[in-house]
C-alpha cells in the first residue's frame, strides 16, 4: 500500500535515524488537539458528539501521519526547515484551540469552524512546502490536501447538516487521493525513527490523559473519596501503558521492521503505525473523557454515556493494540481480544454501582490479560 505523503529517497547513510527533539516538541502540540477532543466528548457523550470527534480526529491524524513520513524522509536539521515545522505546529495549535466550537451548537454555524480550517490549511501548506524539499513528486498530492482544508473552511460557513457532509467530503478527498495519484521514487523507511516517533506520541498521549484526571478533580476538596478515584484513574491509565510498553512490543516492532525487506517496510509502516493507532488514540480519548466525568463526582454512579465512553475506550485501546500485535505477529490474539470484549461488557457496572468500582474492574481486566499472557509465555514474537 502506498502512503499519500510521499516516498523517502534512498539514504546512503545506514546508521539508524532517530526522532529529533523538535519532532517530540511537535508531538506535544499535536496531542493538545487530541486532549481537546477529550474535552468535547466529556461535555457531550451523545452519538452526534462522537461523530464530530471522529471527523475532526480523522483529518488531524491524516496530516500527523503526513508529518511523520515527512520527517522520516528528511530530518529537520536546518534552520529554515525547523522554522517551517514550527509553523506547522502553530497550525495544529490554532486548529486545536478551535475544536470546541468547530461545529457550533443546535444547528448553528460553528463559530470556530473557519478558524479550525485556517489552522488546518497552515498545517497542509507547511507540510507541502517542506516535502517539496525532500521529494519533488509531492506536488501531485498537494491539490487534494489543500482542497480538503478549503472544504473545512467552507464547512465553518454553513449550518448542519450541510456542515457535516462537507467535513466528511474533506476527509474523503484525502482518502481517495492515493487512488488517483502515483508518486515517483521508492520509500526508504527508517524503522528506528518510526518506532521512536510513534512511541513518543503514545507516551505523551498517556501523560495528557493523566492530566485530564487532574483536571477532572480540580476545584474540589482533597477528600479520601477524591484521592481514591484519582488513584484508580491513574492505575487504569498505567495498566494501558503497561499493555503497550511494559511488554516491550514497541521495541519488538522496531526489530521486526528492521528485519523486514526494504520493499515491505512502507506497508508495515502503515499497517503498524497508522491504522492501529487510530483505535488506540481514540480509546485514550474516550477513556480520559470517562475518567474526567468520574472524577467530577467521586464515589458516585456514572450516567450511561460516560460509563460507555470509559469502558468502550479501554476496549478500543485493546482492540487497536491487538491490531498492532497481529501485524507484527507479537503473541496470541485471543487474550487481548477477550480483554476488549470483557471491558466493553462491564460498562453497566459504573452505572449500577459506582464509578470507582467500574474503574477498578476495568483495571483488573487489563492486568488479568497481561498476567495470563505472561504466564502462558505468549508475549514474545511468534515466528
Amino acid at each position: 500500500m502506498t502512503s499519500p505523503n510521499g516516498p523517502r529517497p534512498a539514504s546512503p547513510d545506514s546508521s539508524p535515524q532517530r526522532a529529533t527533539t523538535l519532532e517530540l516538541f511537535f508531538d506535544i502540540v499535536f496531542v493538545f488537539t487530541v486532549t481537546q477532543l477529550t474535552g468535547v466528548l466529556a461535555r457531550d457523550m451523545s452519538l452526534l458528539a462522537a461523530g464530530r470527534v471522529l471527523l475532526i480526529f480523522a483529518l488531524l491524524w491524516w496530516m500527523y501521519g503526513g508529518y511523520a513520513w515527512l520527517t522520516n524522509a528528511r530530518a529537520p536539521t536546518r534552520a529554515a526547515e525547523r522554522l517551517l515545522l514550527l509553523g506547522g505546529m502553530a497550525g495544529f495549535l490554532v486548529a486545536g484551540l478551535a475544536i470546541p466550537g468547530a461545529f457550533g451548537s443546535s444547528g448553528t454555524r460553528g463559530p470556530d469552524g473557519v478558524a479550525f480550517g485556517c489552522g488546518y490549511l497552515i498545517v497542509v501548506l507547511v507540510h507541502s512546502g517542506l516535502y517539496l524539499r525532500a521529494n519533488r513528486h509531492i506536488w501531485r498530492i498537494i491539490p487534494f490536501n489543500v482542497t480538503s482544508a478549503l472544504l473545512v473552511i467552507v464547512a465553518g460557513l454553513v449550518t448542519a447538516p450541510a456542515a457535516y457532509a462537507i467535513w466528511a467530503a474533506a476527509f474523503v478527498v484525502q482518502v481517495v487521493a492515493p487512488v488517483f495519484v502515483r508518486l515517483g521514487g521508492r520509500f526508504d523507511i527508517q524503522p528506528a525513527h518510526f518506532a521512536e516517533r510513534h512511541g513518543g506520541l503514545m507516551i505523551v498521549a498517556f501523560g495528557e490523559s493523566v492530566v485530564d484526571v487532574g483536571i477532572g478533580a480540580s476545584g474540589q476538596r482533597a477528600t479520601m473519596s477524591l484521592g481514591l478515584s484519582a488513584a484508580l484513574g491513574l492505575a487504569l491509565v498505567a495498566a494501558l501503558w503497561w499493555a503497550f510498553f511494559g511488554t516491550g512490543e514497541d521495541e519488538l516492532a522496531e526489530k521486526v521492521m528492521t528485519g523486514a525487506d526494504a520493499s515491505r517496510r512502507p506497508g508495515l509502516a502503515l499497517a503498524v503505525y497508522f491504522y492501529p493507532y487510530i483505535p488506540m488514540l481514540l480509546g485514550i480519548v474516550a477513556t480520559a473523557a470517562g475518567l474526567k466525568h468520574a472524577l467530577a463526582r467521586p464515589g458516585a454512579p456514572m450516567p450511561a454515556g460516560p460509563a460507555l465512553a470509559l469502558a468502550g475506550g479501554v476496549a478500543l485501546f485493546l482492540a487497536g493494540d491487538l491490531m498492532f500485535r497481529r501485524v507484527l505477529r507479537l503473541g496470541s490474539a485471543r487474550y487481548r481480544a477477550a480483554g476488549a470484549v470483557a471491558a466493553l461488557a462491564c460498562w453497566p457496572v459504573p452505572v449500577a454501582v459506582t464509578a470507582d468500582t467500574g474503574i477498578a474492574l476495568l483495571t483488573a481486566i487489563v492486568v488479568a490479560v497481561l498476567a495470563v499472557e505472561r504466564l502462558s509465555g505468549r508475549d514474545t514474537v511468534n515466528g
